[in-house]
């Protein structure tokens, strides 16, 4: 008897954010095998007895190496388990989603895609920055600043798109500022960095792509380059942790920027 696999995008950061079906699955699962990046809260959702197996890495901890992980799905599947795949953000956006959902069509074990709401939204929206908006920009592009084989090629998209979205920047958003720059990206455009996005301890930085690339930032963070990125000083909503850290537009170089205060949950 075969069980099935449910590949689960937990969201950018807030529990609340994960989707119905999302918490759905979680509350029938057997096994749950999550990230690093996926809200700990989510956790509690699934069944007391359930199986819970950390996959993830951080600084200074090995990670389940993915072939190791795409067995781990398979075997339990096997057994005739439910078993929830959690990752953070969306499983198909930079998560490895396709790999495993590849590892279970090549065992033949039934599977299920359940999309997440990415950082690569989430963030700029969390801090008043639509990705559209009519005159200002008509193109977006997601991209990581770190791939397997090590920091990711941009000069591409540097300049292929008005909105330029960059996903686990932390690391290397200096190098990455200096690169656009360097490929024809002005280095006076209007640019944010937004960590720990959706959460309390958000932090939003804004300045142009020169000054953030003087700036720094604890993971996870997605960088936002483009015109839109004008528009938080107006459009800022979320105040983290409810701090109220300013509810004026930006000035100065660099600004920490937070919203009004945040309607009821």
């Amino acid at each position: 008897m075969s069980g099935v696999v449910y590949l689960v995008g937990a969201g950018p950061g807030d529990p609340r954010l994960l989707t119905l079906r999302g918490a759905e699955v979680l509350q029938r699962a057997d096994v749950v095998v999550h990230d690093r990046l996926a809200p700990a809260e989510l956790l509690e959702l699934a069944p007391r007895g359930a199986e819970r197996v950390d996959a993830g890495k951080a600084r200074g901890r090995a990670a389940m190496p993915q072939e190791a992980i795409n067995r781990l799905l398979v075997e339990r599947a096997g057994r005739g388990l439910a078993v929830v795949r959690l990752k953070g953000g969306d499983p198909f956006v930079f998560g490895r989603g396709g790999e495993e959902a590849g590892a279970l069509a090549r065992a033949a074990v039934p599977f299920e895609v359940v999309p997440g709401v990415s950082a690569a939204v989430a963030a700029p929206a969390y801090a008043g920055i639509p990705l559209t908006h009519r005159g200002l920009a008509a193109s977006v592009a997601v991209v990581s600043a770190s791939l397997a084989g090590g920091p990711a090629d941009l000069t591409r998209v540097a300049t292929a798109v008005d909105t330029l979205v960059v996903l686990m920047v932390a690391e290397r958003l200096g190098e990455v500022c200096a690169g656009l720059i360097a490929a024809g990206r002005p280095a006076d455009e209007p640019a944010a960095v937004i960590a720990s996005a959706t959460t309390g301890g958000q932090r939003s930085l804004v300045g142009s792509l020169a000054v953030l690339a003087e700036a720094a930032v604890d993971p996870p963070a997605t960088l936002v380059t483009g015109q839109v990125v004008a528009l938080a000083g107006t459009l800022a909503w979320f105040v983290p942790g409810d701090l109220g850290l300013l509810s004026q537009p930006p000035s100065g170089p660099l600004a920490a920027v937070g919203g009004r205060r945040a309607p009821p949950r």
